[in-house]
């Protein structure tokens, strides 16, 4: 926060002090970020001591909010991920983003910090306060260097993120009066609430507060039409931190609060979740075939590899929440390689409309190097790491259930079609406007592409990396496997709250 704010005010005496500020305080982050993860982060932690950090202040007492942030496995993960982004969305916007430098920097800069507040906070209060921050930043980035509708979008996204918002808060407040009218004391902390869960039709309500958040802002069906114009309208650092960072907030919250929070509750829907989000995959990729405007085609195909999200954490065993870690790593990895390579292509043609584009490839064999790749990627290549993902998530959800696995396995199969049109149409189909001559990769485009490509194939090679980090959160919570297709309701739940109790102990 205090490098966005360094960065507006220093817009007063450079054009490129913004810029280089936000770059480097990414950086730092990151490093600090990394440097945790090699010394502490990349040994096998146990689940008695799954927690990296623990930093917990004294914030409004008389209410029982607490200053409560804490580091394990998976926040580890999804920070690193967050500050690589957000670098890469700095060096995306360093030529295209020429007014307001200093506030366009400052909103990024907050942007991220309220990301990062989402995955670290352990007061829901103060996941609330971030969760909230993440929103109005957006809104700014969307709606003054966006496109052509970016207005109509920014509050479109607007309403229904701070709708769905606000039924989150009514549930936390209902969680904070049930604790307090169950054991007199009145607490927002995460640990404590755990120790005295609601039940029944209680349970069921408020869990329903939390989804309303989740669903969308991940999105889910039928949750998604702000989806396209927040993507297509929003500027390329914006549309990355969309797809690549808010939306695994969501699927953060669904494995941090609805499944330990409301496990029973969570049982309950499994089947219509797995259901909706089986549908999403296909539908999506349906939508997405169907686009012209490169960014929204892009944009749908982000919603059907969400379903995956959905399809992986109600099938409530270890191997497909394994593959819910490695989908939000992974989408987040190859739908930002995507939506910069049509930045890229946005800069060089001014155009969006792939029936406008064609032949690329004899001018640009190295961005179309690079689109083949995350191409790959996005239709889930073995050697690539959205294949580990998928594979993980689908072999989980077998163990569940057979027949709505096998439903979301034609996703796998459906996918093909929208991305092999981007190589087809923008890449290999004859100019139908113009022979266009273009450049191609200049040194910085190689070094944001370069960096993701790096990243991606060595997570599809060595997924260890990032499951085995995140392992001991999930020990923690003692999410097993089943042992038996036919009994799904013997997951485990009473484990998962001995366990997490005896860390609020």
């Amino acid at each position: 926060m205090g490098g966005g704010l360094l960065a507006w005010l220093s817009a007063s005496f450079s054009q490129s002090a913004p810029r280089w500020i936000a770059l480097l305080a990414l950086i730092a982050d990151f490093l600090i970020v990394s440097n945790i993860w090699v010394n502490q982060g990349g040994v096998s932690l146990s689940a008695q001591n799954a927690w990296i950090e623990d930093v917990n202040y004294s914030w409004i007492p008389q209410f029982g909010m607490n200053f409560h942030l804490a580091m394990d496995g998976i926040s580890l993960v999804m920070l690193s991920l967050t500050f690589f982004l957000g670098i890469l969305s700095v060096l995306v916007s360093w030529k295209s983003i020429q007014k307001n430098l200093g506030f366009f920097h400052f909103n990024i800069l907050w942007l991220l910090a309220g990301i990062s507040g989402v995955f670290l906070a352990m007061d829901m209060m103060l996941f609330y306060f971030f969760w909230e921050i993440m929103l109005v930043p957006m809104y700014f980035v969307m709606v003054i260097w966006g496109h052509e509708n970016s207005k109509y979008a920014g509050w479109k996204f607007f309403l229904f993120t701070q709708i769905s918002g606000l039924m989150m808060l009514l549930s936390i407040l209902g969680l904070y009066y049930y604790h307090g009218s169950q054991t007199g004391e009145y607490t927002f902390d995460y640990f404590k609430l755990l120790s005295n869960l609601p039940n029944g039709s209680t349970a069921f309500w408020l869990m329903c507060g939390f989804l309303a958040a989740f669903l969308v802002k991940l999105p889910a069906l039928p949750f998604h039409s702000w989806l396209p114009d927040a993507y297509a309208e929003s500027p390329s650092a914006g549309s990355i931190i969309i797809a690549g960072l808010m939306s695994k907030t969501a699927a953060y919250g669904l494995i941090r609060f609805v499944v330990p929070l409301f496990p029973e509750a969570a049982q309950s829907i499994a089947i219509p979740a797995i259901l909706i989000g089986a549908l999403a995959i296909l539908y999506g990729a349906k939508l997405s075939y169907a686009q012209r405007n490169l960014k929204r085609l892009i944009a749908f195909s982000s919603f059907s590899h969400m379903g995956f999200i959905l399809v992986g954490v109600f099938s409530f065993n270890m191997l497909a929440f394994q593959g819910v870690m490695m989908q939000m790593v992974a989408h987040g990895l190859s739908i930002a390689g995507l939506f910069i390579i049509s930045e890229f292509i946005f800069e060089r043609t001014g155009t969006l409309d792939m029936n406008e584009m064609g032949g690329f490839w004899k001018n640009m064999p190295n961005m179309g190097g690079f689109t083949l790749v995350f191409v790959m990627a996005s239709l889930g290549l073995p050697g690539l790491a959205n294949f580990v993902s998928e594979f993980l998530t689908l072999a989980g959800a077998w163990q569940y259930d057979v027949l709505l696995a096998v439903l979301a396995t034609l996703g796998l199969i459906v996918s093909v079609t929208y991305s092999l049109r981007i190589l087809q149409k923008i890449f290999h189909q004859s100019p139908s406007v113009k022979e266009w001559t273009l450049p191609d990769f200049n040194a910085r485009e190689w070094l944001v592409m370069g960096s993701l490509t790096v990243a991606i194939i060595w997570l599809g090679l060595f997924p260890q990396s990032v499951i085995g980090t995140a392992q001991s959160a999930f020990d923690k919570m003692e999410l097993i496997q089943m042992e038996s297709q036919d009994q799904p309701q013997e997951i485990g739940m009473n484990e998962i709250l001995i366990e997490t109790n005896e860390l609020s102990n």
